[in-house]
């Protein structure tokens, strides 16, 4: 038997991210959310409340970058997911947290995020129900850190974790389970 909870955004997984902008007077902004994704091979979607410091940043600046958060950055992350820009402008240098600037965007890369995607602001579209921010991905950077021998980023190895919206949790990510578009291949010829 299936219990009923009506309207709900009860999907789960949700990718945590940190969007990372730069403020008018080019300090660090960076906040935490999970309303967003992969949208099309090079395009991102981020949907967030016209509120945030964080927006303002994007209409200003016209450029983001897109970072996983590892388990190891969880206290500082959630810091900067509980905390406004708008009532507390030091955040970011509170949470002990390192930046550089990008040579790609108008945005700065965080160092203890392994993995990060840099954007430009394509298009932010006034919805009924918020904000939805595309952005184009212009580069990726990955630290050897997080590489297989061959090169390539290994997610396992990235530490990152999920948000659970119905329990208002944390969840780690690392362990493979199954072959994308092979595990299933099986019943192809049934």
């Amino acid at each position: 038997m299936k219990k009923d909870f009506g309207v709900r955004p009860y999907l789960f997984p949700m990718p945590t991210y940190m969007i990372g902008t730069y403020n008018e007077d080019d300090t660090v902004d960076l906040m935490m959310m999970a309303w967003g994704g992969i949208c099309a091979e090079d395009m991102v979607a981020l949907n967030l409340e016209a509120d945030h410091k964080t927006v303002a940043n994007l209409r200003a600046r016209g450029a983001f970058t897109l970072a996983v958060p590892g388990a190891d950055t969880l206290e500082a992350s959630d810091y900067l997911g509980i905390v406004s820009a708008n009532k507390v402008p030091d955040k970011f240098e509170r949470t002990g947290l390192h930046a550089a600037k990008s040579t790609r965007v108008d945005a700065p890369v965080i160092d203890e995020y392994p993995l990060t995607l840099e954007c430009t602001v394509e298009r932010i579209e006034e919805e009924p129900y918020g904000l939805r921010i595309l952005g184009r991905i212009v580069n990726v950077l990955a630290d050897e850190s997080v590489l297989d021998e061959a090169g390539r980023i290994d997610s396992g190895k990235l530490g990152a974790f999920l948000f659970d919206q119905m329990r208002n949790g944390y969840y780690a990510v690392g362990e493979k389970i199954g072959a994308a578009w092979k595990s299933g291949a099986g019943l192809i010829e049934k």
